[in-house]
C-alpha cells in the first residue's frame, strides 16, 4: 500500500494500479510544511489533503489519524471529518501527544485504557461498519514487544478491524506479532528505520494484511528534487539530465488533463 501526501502521487498510484493508497501524516507534514513528523499537522489540515486527494482518485483511502488529535471525544469527531472527506479507515495511534514518527527515538506511550477508549469512540462515531479503524501501538520502543501484543489484543477487543505493531527490531518478533494476533496486521516499511526489510513473499507467508510503503514516493520525489536542482545550480543546465524529468506528456496525463479538456468541451 503506497503512501501519498497529496492528490497527484495518489494520480499516480492510481494509475499503476494499486487498489488502495495510504494519506501519510508524515508525508503532508514534511511536504505541506517542510517539517518533521512530531505532531504539527493539524486534524482540519489532514481532512482538507484527504478531501482534495478522494476527489482525485476512485481508490479506498487509509488516512493517518495521528493518535486521534486529542481524548475519546476529539477521536469521535475526527473519525467523523475523515469519514465525510471521503476516507475509507482511519489509523490511530497510542502515543503521547505531540507524537513522533514511529521510528524516531524517545517516543511515549499512553496508558493502555486511554487508548481502548478512544478506539471504542472510533467504533462508534463511524457511520459505515466498512470504514476500517487500524489501531497502531508504538509500545515496542518504550515496553517491548509484550506490552505491544497485549496492547494490540486490547485494541482488537475494543473495536478495532486491523492492528498496526510498530517498529519491530527483528524477524523473529514480526512473525510473532502476525501469529499471535487474529486481525490483519499492516507492516511498514520504512526506509532507513528500525525494523529490517521482509520480501513480499515473506510477509504473505506470515499472513500479514498490508505492507505500507508510506513515504517512498516522497523520498524518490525528495532525492530527484536534490538532483535536478543541483545540477541546474551546478551548470546552469539540465541538458546533462534531462532524462530525469517527466516529459511534458507526463506531467498532463498525471493531473488529468484530459478528464477536463473533455468536461470543458461538454459545456460548449
Amino acid at each position: 500500500m503506497p503512501g501519498t501526501p497529496n492528490a497527484l502521487f495518489a494520480n499516480v498510484i492510481q494509475e499503476l494500479g494499486y487498489e488502495c493508497a495510504y494519506v501519510t501524516g508524515a508525508g503532508v507534514t514534511n511536504m505541506y510544511l517542510g517539517a518533521p513528523d512530531i505532531g504539527l499537522v493539524t486534524m482540519s489540515e489532514m481532512v482538507q489533503h484527504i478531501a482534495a486527494i478522494a476527489e482525485s482518485v476512485d481508490i479506498p483511502l487509509l488516512a493517518d489519524g495521528d493518535t486521534g488529535f486529542g481524548n475519546p471525544v476529539n477521536t469521535y469527531r475526527t473519525v467523523r471529518a475523515y469519514e465525510c472527506a471521503g476516507a475509507a479507515g482511519i489509523q490511530i495511534e497510542d502515543q503521547v501527544f505531540p507524537k513522533k514518527c514511529g521510528h524516531f527515538n524517545g517516543k511515549g506511550v499512553i496508558p493502555t485504557e486511554e487508548m481502548v477508549q478512544k478506539i471504542k469512540a472510533a467504533a462508534d462515531a463511524r457511520r459505515d461498519d466498512d470504514f476500517q479503524i487500524v489501531a497502531r501501538t508504538d509500545a515496542i520502543a518504550v515496553n517491548g514487544l509484550e506490552d505491544a501484543l497485549e496492547r494490540a489484543h486490547r485494541y482488537i477487543e475494543a473495536g478495532a478491524d486491523v492492528t498496526f505493531v510498530e517498529a519491530p527490531l527483528n524477524v523473529d518478533d514480526i512473525a510473532r506479532i502476525a501469529r499471535e494476533l487474529p486481525v490483519p496486521q499492516v507492516f511498514n516499511y520504512v526506509f532507513g528505520g528500525k525494523t529490517p526489510p521482509v520480501d513480499h513473499a515473506g510477509l504473505k507467508d506470515m499472513q500479514f494484511g498490508a505492507a505500507l510503503f508510506a513515504n517512498a514516493a516522497l523520498q524518490a520525489a525528495l532525492l530527484s528534487v536534490y538532483n535536478v536542482l543541483g545540477e541546474l545550480r551546478r551548470t546552469g543546465s539540465l541538458e546533462a539530465i534531462k532524462d530525469a524529468l517527466a516529459s511534458f506528456e507526463m506531467r498532463q496525463n498525471a493531473v488529468r488533463k484530459g478528464e477536463f479538456d473533455t468536461q470543458e468541451k461538454s459545456y460548449r
